[in-house]
């Protein structure tokens, strides 16, 4: 046992004089020896890869490249000002009796489409010059259209202007050029959410300042404005469902629904008498609260008729195709054609 043990304790012995003071001491001050050594001559010393000194400038400045309008935005742009609502027809009326109406109709529609809305074919429309960075949190509803004040940021520059309040609908969007003259207006009248900001975001690095023109009412109130209708007609307001029941099977068949716009699927669906539940579902379903996820249809078409899928929506349909729904938080803002039985 002796023999065995003597390793062990020569061990525990070296390391104790490791230990002591002298022996720190000395360690530090050969440390020290070296490091003046690698300063003194940095030529023994490995070669470091160092970057260059604006390397973090210019990544970061690629970044920030402003990109330029693609065919598409453009197409887009130009889809929205031919789609430019009735607010300039108070305006236009006194030429409707015009014999050149004909002759020039591609010169008028091109100046049309550069006319701005006229603000005093109404007491409810205003325009503000804001900065580019407008202090305005947008919002919609689940039409995402429609694009309206939803927020002010406190003390910012649309809220110091006092011309607009939260509520007011976003209708034009004008750029003040670098020379101080107006650019081309773009009509953001029931423009979806995505198209709005694009506008926004592909304006010219040179724009500091923008000319917004706003609507102070709700969304029903512009659309009667726009289609001169103060009366609210059901007509403008409804639109078509065609349901498509039991595709490929012997008792396929299709009807057609009216509804008014912003209705829910699934209760336009049951209060038809169609069935949107598949077997014992139809009488253990939660009743349209998205608790089940078994009322399932298929938007065959005029799927951005709809709303967007929530991330609930999403997670509950993530393996399947990407044109199914739950009915019963879908809702239809124009014509759609639904599958039931997917």
């Amino acid at each position: 046992k002796g023999n065995l043990w003597r390793p062990c304790y020569r061990s525990l012995l070296a390391t104790n004089e490791m230990m002591r003071p002298p022996f720190i001491l000395h360690s530090l001050c050969c440390a020290g020896i070296f490091v003046g050594l690698a300063n003194a001559f940095p030529a023994f010393m490995p070669p470091r890869q160092l970057q260059p000194a604006n390397a973090r400038h210019v990544s970061s400045s690629a970044r920030h490249v402003p990109s330029k309008p693609t065919a598409s935005v453009a197409r887009t742009r130009a889809a929205m000002r031919a789609r430019t609502l009735s607010l300039q027809l108070a305006a236009s009326n006194s030429n409707d009796g015009s014999g050149e109406a004909e002759t020039n109709a591609d010169s008028e529609t091109a100046e049309e489409e550069e006319e701005s809305i006229d603000i005093a074919a109404d007491d409810r429309l205003r325009r503000v010059r804001l900065p580019r960075a407008t202090t305005i949190e947008w919002g919609t509803d689940l039409s995402f259209s429609f694009v309206y004040i939803r927020a002010l940021e406190p003390a910012g520059a649309a809220d110091l202007s006092g011309e607009v309040a939260v509520g007011d609908q976003l209708c034009e969007l004008r750029p003040v050029l670098e020379n101080g003259k107006d650019g081309t207006p773009i009509s953001l009248i029931g423009a979806p959410f995505d198209t709005v900001m694009s506008a926004f975001a592909t304006l010219d690095k040179t724009v500091r300042e923008v000319d917004l023109v706003f609507f102070r009412g709700t969304k029903e109130e512009l659309k009667e404005l726009c289609t001169g209708d103060s009366g609210g007609s059901a007509d403008s307001e409804t639109i078509t469902i065609t349901v498509l029941q039991n595709k490929g099977g012997k008792d396929e068949a299709v009807r057609t629904l009216t509804a008014p716009a912003g209705c829910n699927v699934r209760q336009v669906l049951v209060d038809n008498d169609i069935n949107v539940y598949q077997s014992v579902t139809r009488w253990t379903n939660c009743k349209g609260k998205q608790l089940c996820g078994t009322c399932i249809v298929n938007v065959a078409d005029g799927a951005p008729n709809t709303n967007r899928k929530s991330m609930d929506e999403a997670s509950t349909l993530r393996e399947n195709p990407e044109g199914y729904r739950l009915s019963c938080v879908t809702f239809a803002y124009g014509d759609v054609t639904v599958e039931t039985f997917p």
